[in-house]
């Protein structure tokens, strides 16, 4: 049996207060994790005034004096581009997330496929985005750092979705990356989002799962009236309540995966679902990991 993963979380909730309005300080996000029951925190990269990095050493510190580590880094590189000066663009700021990743205390540095720009086929896109993560996955070695790709739906400030979204795709792309600093952050609500099931999505790629996005999704009723799940007809909501099979999903982490991290990514309706979501969760990790 592999070790009981730890529990970190996102700011699902705040990400425009933090990084886009700066109405929230990364400090003040600090000090509002703290009262949840969590063992780390998961950053995204791009957090108002985490680009100095003159910061990061004092941000590790107050983690740690919360009793908190940084273990993972969200970020969204966009590999899916034509132009080889915008992909060598990414590719350097993937670079410095990786060491802001380092920086922080960290193991594990989030990469993404990029956009699905109208025009670029699916094996042009899989050749551009795997020399993109391998560039980079040479400095991730250096550094001692993780790069996690994550079967992501979109990001909240792209304006096209995932391009490697699908599982084919997805699949496609990890098969042509072996690198021991190459693993995966596992998201069973983007294949919710979808219209796949998580649990299908998981058997195709567990033993390659290192860490993992937590939250759950809630269907209702489309514009058109009907209840399929689709992106337009699911919610957030308190994890382990909707529909993600959350005893199934640690049952095949369990037994095949890595992973090290579950990362809470919710909490859109307040704090007090946030913490009735990380009580589930700790509770589940408990039984799936005595």
């Amino acid at each position: 049996m592999t070790e009981r993963p730890k529990l970190a979380v996102f700011p699902k909730a705040f990400m425009d207060a933090l990084c886009v309005t700066g109405s929230m300080t990364i400090e003040q996000w600090i000090g509002l994790a703290a009262t949840l029951d969590v063992d780390g925190l998961e950053f995204y990269g791009g957090f108002i005034g985490l680009g100095d990095h003159r910061r990061w050493a004092a941000l590790r510190q107050m983690a740690a004096s919360e009793g908190l580590v940084i273990p993972m880094l969200c970020c969204s590189p966009d590999f899916c581009h034509r132009d080889s000066v915008f992909r060598s663009r990414e590719v350097a700021r993937q670079k410095r997330w990786i060491d802001m990743t380092a920086a922080l205390g960290g193991r594990y540095c989030r990469v993404l496929s990029g956009q699905r720009r109208p025009g670029i086929a699916r094996e042009e896109g899989l050749a551009l985005v795997a020399d993109a993560i391998e560039e980079c996955l040479v400095h991730a070695r250096t550094c001692g750092i993780t790069l996690t790709l994550e079967n992501h739906y979109k990001d909240n400030y792209w304006t096209y979705p995932e391009f490697a979204q699908d599982l084919s795709s997805f699949k496609a792309l990890i098969d042509r990356i072996d690198h021991p600093n190459f693993a995966i952050n596992f998201d069973p609500s983007n294949a919710l989002l979808i219209g796949d099931d998580p649990l299908e999505w998981l058997r195709s790629v567990a033993s390659r799962v290192v860490t993992m996005h937590a939250s759950d999704r809630y269907r209702t009723a489309d514009a058109s009236g009907g209840t399929a799940p689709s992106a337009s007809s699911l919610r957030h909501g308190v994890i382990g309540e909707g529909l993600n099979d959350y005893e199934g999903i640690f049952a095949l982490l369990r037994g095949k995966s890595r992973c090290r991290w579950v990362s809470i990514e919710d909490g859109l309706n307040g704090m007090d679902e946030l913490r009735r979501s990380a009580a589930f969760l700790r509770r589940q990790l408990k039984v799936a990991w005595p």
